[in-house]
């Protein structure tokens, strides 16, 4: 056994080399930034936008790009004195760059004429996620007289260098009509007559993309995957950690609890290393037979006592997954029936790509397990030693950078 164990130490090694060369950064979405809009009926027919963006990063895309080195200056003091007065102040007193860069990142189009936008009002100062966002309001004067509004976003995109993957979250109320749309780079417009199947469908290619692109969410899958014995076990252990994020996803969403990033990712990167060394520290106690049941094992659900323990584990763990969605989106207040319909949306796109990932990868173990179970303990040994290293790697990164 210890000989065995001893090989999956030395393989986990390559595998920590391999997945540093691939990939993550400490924080596993990334630096991103949300833009926030809402859209309702402006006056003689047009359409208002209220427009939040992140402080700090539009003063820096703002005057960096149309050359306004004292909006930078004063922009970034007010941000380091932290005073709300003195950010809106400075963009206030620079809002000929601030506007312009909103606008020529940031349209309106009715029945596919351009609307021409105009300031309403100064600058305000909010905050989102524990940071400065400044408000813009735009009312839209559109030539043409039509339902069917277009608004498209490329602000912040991914060639400013600044952050990458930015996304706008828009909510409107015009007419009869109510929604909400999630724009990104990719996917930079849509209309507001839209049917619901197609805002139905936006939140869920958001919640499925988010999946597939946060390499931490998929690593705990395959961690749960690996150190799960029997396909019930795998089952009950992922709608475990469905039912755990999905309370949290939506609280966090929807602004009940509010925990701030520099807890919630290394939680999450710890979690990734825990749930796979639970598995090491069963091959290193029982070795072959770590893939059996206890003696209790024909209890409820078919769980031994060790089964009921991984499964508390994973629910608790499941919780602070659900804050790192939740970040995602970055939607903290603004409460509708549309929006909570959007949220719960982009949490199916969530599941449906993890109970693709156990419906394809957990198949082929059972088989290796069956035909081959030494090989099949060295799979599952390896996986989860690769990942519980590259867990505490992120663990420690992101302790750091807290």
């Amino acid at each position: 056994m210890s000989r065995l164990f001893r090989r999956s130490l030395l393989a986990l090694a390559a595998a920590v080399i391999t997945l540093l060369c691939v990939g993550g950064p400490a924080a596993a979405h990334g630096f991103s930034s949300t833009v926030y809009v809402h859209v309702t009926e402006g006056d003689g027919g047009g359409l208002r936008t209220a427009v939040d963006v992140e402080y700090d990063l539009f003063v820096v895309s703002a005057a960096d790009f149309e050359h306004d080195d004292p909006l930078f200056r004063s922009g970034t003091a007010a941000f380091d004195a932290g005073d709300s007065a003195r950010q809106a102040a400075a963009l206030d007193a620079h809002a000929d760059s601030a506007v312009k860069y909103v606008t020529d990142r940031f349209s309106v189009t009715s029945g596919g004429t351009a609307c021409r936008a105009s300031r309403a009002g100064d600058f305000t100062i909010g905050r989102r996620e524990g940071v400065p966002y400044a408000g813009l309001v735009l009312d839209w004067s559109c030539p043409a007289e039509s339902a069917d509004h277009a608004v498209r976003s490329g602000l912040f995109p991914d060639g400013e260098h600044y952050v990458r993957d930015a996304k706008t979250i828009v909510t409107y109320e015009v007419g009869d009509r109510s929604g909400s749309a999630a724009l990104d780079g990719e996917h930079p417009s849509f209309s507001i007559a839209q049917s619901w199947y197609e805002r139905f469908w936006e939140f869920f290619r958001l919640g499925a993309e988010h999946l597939l692109t946060g390499i931490d969410h998929i690593l705990f899958l395959l961690a749960l995957i690996a150190g799960s014995r029997r396909p019930r076990e795998v089952v009950l252990a992922a709608t475990s950690f469905t039912l755990a994020h999905s309370v949290t996803f939506l609280l966090a969403a929807l602004g009940v609890v509010d925990v701030p990033p520099a807890v919630v990712e290394p939680v999450i990167a710890l979690s990734i290393a825990v749930v796979a060394g639970w598995y090491l520290w069963r091959v290193w106690r029982r070795g072959g037979e770590a893939a059996d049941l206890g003696a209790a094992g024909e209890g409820h659900f078919g769980l031994d006592r060790a089964g009921w323990t991984r499964l508390g584990v994973v629910f608790c763990f499941g919780l602070v997954h659900g804050l790192g969605f939740a970040g995602a989106l970055g939607i903290h207040d603004a409460w509708s029936w549309t929006l909570l319909w959007s949220l719960l949306v982009f949490n199916v796109g969530i599941e449906a790509v993890q109970l693709a990932i156990i419906g394809l990868a957990f198949p082929v173990l059972i088989l290796i397990r069956r035909q081959a179970p030494r090989a099949g303990l060295w799979t599952t040994g390896t996986i989860s030693a690769g990942v519980a290293a590259m867990g505490l790697v992120w663990f420690v990164q992101r302790v750091s950078l807290a």
